[in-house]
This record gives structure tokens, sequence and C-alpha cells, in this order.
């Protein structure tokens, strides 16, 4: 299946249940003696994002997760790991099927440092911003390195510094990761790449997707195609945007311009731009990449990880027992946040 189109290659390994309702992931056992955060929902203004053609919201819900601490020590400043979320959800769903809060007071209980997670959602029209620059879906990679990451630091005890920020995510958010850890390594000082979509170029999309997004006349029309084709959408309005097409404003890959729309995206694919960013990779303290070993994503995964591995850029690997989705709870608790934990600069005290 993942090789069938260039759909499969983004999002049919979370399976088409993701797009019905709230994917079921192991829920890691209570940790005794594991002290409560407080999670805060706040509203992050995006510049970044203003103007865009589908008039996605400039004004983003994000879920803020304070350590147990930080209520008790007003001088203490943190340091940040943001999260990033896959396709077709947002930040609260993701929140659920990672578990949270129990996953982050779990981590704290079995020894990480605290730190504070943040989690913003950047699901649009078309149910995923593929954390891209695109004038028609909004320059979301922006607004994560730049506007979030500002917006953080103003408001909360942060340590405003490369070295005690982190940068994860799962599937879309991998690729986010990916995508942004490259090009920021200015802002973020560790990443933690969890099943990522979308690395590399893919072959052709199903002929039989054709004549039903060809059609499109609306916005609304395209909210009621199935989940595949509203993929294609989502990554059309990233990565083959086109100002002068309305009402959707993007170009697909079919028809006459089909080479041009497939090079545009390939250009979005980490894995045919890693060997630019070599330098930004090199400057990261700590680079971890995991997967599941029932993943369709598996394949890709490595190649990033061997591509890391020729430049001598310091990463770590692992294939785990699981899907794509089924034990991203336990990863996060007992992997994600306990590397962040070691690689990220705490307050000197």
């Amino acid at each position: 299946m993942m090789h069938r189109s260039l759909l499969a290659f983004t999002f049919l390994a979370v399976g088409v249940v993701a797009a019905q309702s709230q994917v079921q992931t192991h829920l890691p056992d209570a940790v005794a003696g594991a002290r409560p955060v407080t999670i805060e929902r706040i509203k992050v203004h995006g510049p970044a994002l203003k103007g865009n053609l589908e008039r996605n919201a400039e004004d983003r819900d994000v879920l803020v997760i304070l350590p147990p601490g930080y209520g008790f020590n007003p001088a203490r400043r943190y340091p940040v790991v943001y999260a990033l979320h896959g396709y077709f959800i947002g930040a609260e769903q993701w929140s659920k099927e990672i578990h949270v809060p129990r996953t982050v007071e779990g981590a704290f209980a079995k020894g990480a440092a605290e730190m504070i997670v943040v989690m913003p959602d950047s699901k649009t029209i078309h149910n995923g911003s593929m954390y891209s620059s695109s004038v028609t879906t909004g320059d979301f990679e922006t607004f994560i390195a730049r506007d979030l990451v500002a917006a953080i630091d103003t408001r909360y005890r942060t340590i405003a510094q490369r070295e005690s920020r982190g940068l994860a995510g799962h599937s879309m958010g991998g690729y986010g990761a990916t995508r942004i850890g490259m090009k920021h390594a200015d802002v973020f000082g560790n990443l933690y790449i969890m099943s990522p979509c979308c690395l590399a170029p893919r072959p052709m999309p199903r002929a039989e997707d054709e004549a039903a997004l060809a059609s499109l006349k609306s916005l609304e029309e395209a909210a009621k195609l199935p989940f595949p084709q509203r993929a294609q959408l989502a990554s059309a309005s990233a990565w083959s945007p086109n100002p002068a097409k309305p009402p959707l404003y993007l170009d697909l890959p079919y028809g006459a311009g089909q080479q041009d729309v497939r090079a545009r995206w390939a250009a979005n694919a980490p894995l045919a731009f890693l060997d630019q960013y070599v330098g930004n990779l090199r400057r990261y303290r700590g680079i971890a990449l995991d997967v599941g070993d029932q993943d369709g994503l598996k394949a890709d995964t490595q190649k990033l990880h061997e591509a890391l591995n020729r430049y001598g850029i310091a990463n770590s690997f692992e294939i785990y027992p699981g899907t794509h989705v089924s034990h991203i709870a336990l990863r996060f608790q007992d992997h994600v946040l306990p590397f962040f934990s070691r690689t990220l600069t705490g307050e000197k005290r």
C-alpha cells in the first residue's frame, strides 16, 4: 500500500481509521509518585501566517505543559521541548494519542529533568500544514521556528537559547521536525524525529483520484472528499501553491504540468535537500530517530539515519516493535523526554 501513490508516502501509514476516530494507542502504566503537571491552553498569533489564501487561522491554539515545580519555583527557568502533531489531527488529539498528562508526569517521575512541553496546533483547512512555507497554506515553518518560540519565551520562564530548546514530532510532525530542524539550527539544539513521513519523492499518484480532484469547485466540496484525496490537497497546498488558481490556490500532480508539480514536491523531500544543510545538522548536540517495525515509513526513516551517518553526523536510530501509532505514548514517556533531559542545557544551579 505504501507504494501505490504519492499519497501513500505521506499519510496512509496512519490508516484511514485516523480520519474517522481517535487513534487508540497503548496507555503506559501510571508511575508511582508522579506529581501533577499544569496544562495551559493559549492562543499564539502568527505573523508568518498573515494573508494565507486558505484563510487558515493566524491565531493558533497551543497546549503548554508546565512541570510540577514551575509554580513553586518562581525564579527558576526551564528548557523547552516543542512537540509537533501529525496529519489529520490537531494538538488536542495529539495530546490524547500520547496520553498527556500521564506520560509527561511519568517521565519526570522516572527521573527526566523538568522541562516545559509545547504542543502547537498546525491543522489547516485540508487537515495538515506540512510545517512548510506556502502562500496558500501559510508559512507554518516560520510560525513554529520564530513566532511560536518568541511567544513562549515572552510568556513563560524559559531558558531562551538554542541549547535549551528541543524539537520533536511524529509522522507529519516528524517531517516538520526534520525540515525545520535542518533549516533552523540557530533556534533549536536537539531533535527527536518519530516515524517521519514525506522524506523522499514517490511515484505518481493514483489515476482514480484525478477526476475527483480536477473537478473541485470549492473548499466546501474539498471538505467532503475521502481521506487520501484530502491528503493530496494538503500536500499540494503546502508544496505546489498557485496564487493564480482560485479557489484552491494550488497545482495538482496531474495533466500537462504534472512533471513540474512532481519536481516541486520532490524539492520538499528532506532526503533530497539534506545535503544543503549538513553544516546546520552538525550543530546539534543530539539527534534521535525511531520508527515501529510494522510501520510503512520504516525504510525511509532508516535512509535518513544512513544519510546522517554518511556525513558523520552523530545520531541514534531505533526500530522498535510496533505500528505507526501503537506505542507512541510509551516512546514519548520513556524515550523522547528522557532524551531531551540528557541533551538540553538546563539552568545552572
